[in-house]
């Protein structure tokens, strides 16, 4: 009876995950509308699009890293960390795989510097 409780809760927090999803989709498709009324009024050339495809591609490629290095740390440092509960002389060997997965980040933030410059 315990962990027919337990699921419950847990399905209430995916519930509650999906409801903020779209929550927030729905918000940022509203801003989206606003945008395509102000770029109607402006005439833009080949030079300004070139600008904002360079502009977007380097906030994808920094975001996308970011992303997947923040989900990298998190899954390696709570291995790390249960690795480390067990048997206390792994200690050291988990922080090199932890900074690998931020050495991601910083490879996205290059990205778009060498985007943004070239």
């Amino acid at each position: 009876m315990r962990l027919e409780r337990n699921s419950n809760h847990i399905n209430g927090g995916n519930e509650m995950k999906r409801i903020l999803s779209i929550l927030a989709f729905l918000f940022l498709c509203g801003f989206s509308l606003f945008a395509q009324e102000a770029a109607e009024s402006v005439k833009a050339t080949g030079a300004d699009v070139m600008s904002a495809v360079k502009y977007l591609s380097a906030a994808i490629a920094v975001g996308l890293a970011c992303l997947a290095g923040g989900i990298a740390v998190g899954k390696i440092g709570a291995a790390a960390m249960g690795a480390m509960s067990e048997n206390p002389e792994l200690s050291s060997k988990g922080i090199p795989y932890v900074g690998l997965a931020e050495g991601i980040c910083l490879w996205g933030a290059l990205i778009a510097v060498l985007i943004l410059v070239l």
